[in-house]
């Protein structure tokens, strides 16, 4: 089995080596602006699309010009990587089966300042060759393992980072264990699993945010742009960068944990983006509890729910477990009990009370038995318990349920 994994080291740059590394992210930068300009005048015009093959065929020819001829002084290989993203920009844009298709959009400085290679990069222990740049020393923190396939440089929170992406070859994996699980992701507690473990929530944005407030006032009160202004900003920037490393590094201990545990994993088919909507409405139509849904909202992103479901996806793969996702639909309704479904019975955020056989429990330890009875069902039969809006899965497509037993 081929899997493909990525490594990512913190470069050790001189201002020398940071000046090159942004004019090679600029130079990507502007092919990608240049590009996209190109291609929306066509579309204006109705004229079709460049794709990858025309776009560099334009690349040579502002190469060889005289306005854009400074475009030489960039790697060829990642100016082309660049035209590929955009290439695979557009066709996402215009697929239909694609959640959140958008047309591609412009390339800013200080935001976009990253460029990938996919050859002529090597390593030399903690040394790494970076073409047009030079052999620079990065934080050798782990071992690299498999094949390198590309190298892709970011500049983030005034720090330069490589991420190597390797294929590696496995057998064919055996997950140690033969369980399965529920689990029920909430607010107050981050993950719920049927078999009683609780996770708490981190919490890492919360836990920053009046720091980041008083970091935001005072980049408002300061001359936009000025030499200050950019010290400011860049404050903010390392905030925001450790509050999403704290969220990153709970999240992959976590997921770990669990997956390392339980071979079956049964999880809600959740629509965060629709869940973390906002409530102000519209002129005509205001929304009610504004201010409450935003508080929500903020807890909802900060538990990165979609994260998680990336994260266990994976592991699972690599471990030769699953992961199963089931409709969503009343699990925090429906007794674990007795089956008796109920909105009533849901008392209070934490308590659930079925109204049927009086059954008392905490809501979220109701909902993960739901969800894993839910999950049984669809391995049995394919059929989607709690509600007729999900398709029905075929069996053919699950592991059998004799597997996890």
């Amino acid at each position: 089995m081929l899997i493909r994994k990525a490594f990512q080291y913190q470069l050790k740059t001189t201002p020398e080596i940071e000046q090159m590394l942004f004019e090679q992210a600029a130079f990507c930068r502007f092919v990608w602006n240049k590009a996209l300009e190109l291609n929306l005048r066509r579309l204006k015009d109705g004229l079709p699309l460049l794709w990858f093959a025309e776009l560099c065929f334009w690349l040579k020819l502002w190469k060889s010009s005289e306005e854009l001829g400074f475009l030489k002084a960039g790697d060829s290989q990642a100016l082309q990587q660049r035209l590929k993203d955009l290439d695979r920009a557009f066709k996402d844009g215009f697929d239909k089966q694609q959640p959140n298709k958008r047309i591609p959009i412009w390339r800013k400085k200080g935001k976009d300042e990253s460029f990938r290679i996919p050859q002529r990069f090597k390593f030399d222990g903690n040394r790494v060759y970076i073409p047009k740049i030079g052999w620079v020393c990065f934080r050798n923190s782990r071992k690299l393992e498999g094949k390198p396939k590309n190298l892709t440089v970011s500049y983030r929170a005034g720090k330069w980072y490589i991420s190597v992406q390797c294929e590696i070859e496995i057998g064919e994996p055996q997950h140690p264990s033969h369980s399965i699980v529920g689990i029920d992701l909430g607010v107050k507690r981050f993950a719920t699993l049927s078999d009683g473990v609780v996770y708490e929530p981190l919490n890492s944005f919360k836990k920053h945010q009046q720091k980041l407030k008083r970091e935001q006032q005072n980049l408002a009160r300061k001359v936009k742009f000025s030499a200050n202004w950019q010290k400011q900003k860049a404050r903010i920037a390392r905030l925001h960068s450790k509050i999403a490393d704290c969220r990153k590094d709970y999240l992959h201990k976590i997921t770990t944990k669990i997956s390392n545990s339980h071979a079956m994993i049964i999880i809600e088919d959740l629509q965060v983006r629709n869940m973390s909507k906002s409530a102000k409405g519209t002129l005509d139509s205001p929304g009610s509890h504004v201010c409450q849904k935003a508080g929500l909202n903020r807890s909802i992103l900060d538990q990165a729910w979609s994260e998680t479901r990336r994260q266990l996806e994976y592991k699972q793969q690599w471990k030769g477990g699953d992961v199963l996702a089931i409709n969503p639909a009343r699990t925090s309704q429906t007794c674990s009990c007795c089956g008796h479904i109920d909105p009533a019975s849901r008392v209070s955020q934490a308590l659930f009370n079925c109204t049927n056989c009086g059954k008392e429990l905490n809501a979220d330890d109701n909902a993960a038995l739901n969800i894993l009875a839910a999950g049984h069902a669809v391995l049995a039969c394919g059929e989607p318990p709690l509600g007729s809006s999900m398709k029905q899965e075929p069996v053919q497509s699950r592991k059998s349920i004799a597997a996890y037993l």
